[in-house]
């Protein structure tokens, strides 16, 4: 039988969910809501970072992604970083459309599964 680990719970989420050799993360965003989509995707992707490393796990193993922007004018400006971030021949699936995020001042919420 495996076993459900959650990380970083509380009563309405887990940060990251184990099971079965996967790891789910929640949406990552960035602490200063003011910054840059640079900076926001960034900041979004080392909470990503420590919260595969905190499963075991890290981005080199990732299985999909998601990308949600505020706006699709931040597009390149995303994947500027993105591509600068993943490992090149050990990209994920990935999709990226533009929501209504949370808080308004957010440019980008990134989710991921990875293998660990």
């Amino acid at each position: 039988m495996n076993d459900i680990i959650r990380i970083d719970q509380n009563a309405r989420r887990s940060r990251a969910v184990v099971h079965a050799g996967t790891v789910y993360l929640a949406g990552q965003v960035a602490d200063d809501k003011a910054a840059s989509i640079a900076e926001q995707t960034r900041q979004a992707l080392a909470k990503v970072d420590d919260m595969l490393a905190r499963a075991g796990t890290d981005k080199s193993r990732l299985l999909s992604a998601q990308i949600w922007l505020s706006t699709m004018d931040d597009f390149d400006g995303m994947n500027a970083i993105w591509d600068a971030w993943v490992v090149p021949g050990k990209t994920p699936t990935r999709c990226c459309g533009k929501v209504e995020l949370a808080d308004p001042a957010l440019r980008v919420e990134i989710v991921v599964t990875a293998a660990v």
